[in-house]
């Protein structure tokens, strides 16, 4: 459309700026640099920390609320997960999103569902495994995509069992193994779900700036999800 676009972050907390892109030095990847008199910082987890003149005076008649973001040295603990690399930051997940598998590692799931969405096949991902043995995927397809590539296996592309055939799935699991080569060992995808009815602000599974309700998300595909997990 010929417009440019300047990313940037900051939450009401912080009042409310933090970082932006400067036009003549912008890396679309990342929400930019820390504006004046702004210190950032990564804290345990890689979560972001905030000190500035901007950081709230506190909650409102709240100071529990208020100890539990800003700690005694004045830093404000944003609850994003973050890396800061040549002095921009990128924004890598939500803190309170980190799945911790039964055997004890931390997983961001954030980033594995845009690699996984970077396949044309998935328009929408969501990876599981909070106390589980491993990872698990509940995946919506791109219906043309689904018709093509079922047809290609010689699945039946109209019965809606051809989305849970063990050849069909192995073939799935394929691509997005393809797609998550980057990351670590324990941080791969081994059982997945798929569909083809999207998430959608209406049915309450996505938010209105269309990020995940990843709870809702569990709680409508609760069986489902078991099924991913028999015998383990």
């Amino acid at each position: 459309l010929g417009l440019t676009i300047s990313q940037g972050y900051g939450m009401t907390e912080l009042s409310p700026v933090v970082s932006t892109n400067r036009l003549a030095d912008n890396d679309p990847a990342s929400v930019g640099q820390p504006l004046p008199d702004v210190e950032v910082k990564l804290g345990e987890n890689n979560e972001l920390l905030v000190r500035s003149p901007g950081v709230m005076l506190g909650y409102w008649h709240n100071p529990e609320a208020t100890a539990a973001v800003i700690d005694k040295d004045g830093w404000l603990h944003t609850g994003d997960q973050a890396r800061i690399e040549h002095g921009r930051i990128y924004i890598t997940g939500r803190l309170k999103e980190i799945i911790v598998l039964s055997t004890g590692e931390k997983i961001p799931p954030a980033d594995m569902e845009l690699a996984i969405t970077t396949d044309p096949l998935f328009e929408q991902a969501m990876v599981i495994g909070d106390g589980r043995p491993y990872l698990a995927a509940l995946v919506v397809l791109n219906p043309e995509q689904w018709r093509r590539e079922a047809g290609r296996l010689g699945l039946d592309p109209e019965q809606p069992e051809s989305l849970h055939h063990a050849e069909w799935c192995e073939y799935v699991l394929k691509r997005i193994g393809e797609r998550l080569r980057e990351f670590p060992g324990y941080a791969q995808v081994r059982a997945v779900y798929c569909q083809l009815d999207p998430w959608t602000i209406e049915d309450g599974l996505i938010t209105p700036t269309l990020k995940l309700r990843r709870n809702r998300i569990m709680e409508r595909f609760a069986a489902a999800i078991e099924r991913l997990y028999e015998g383990h």
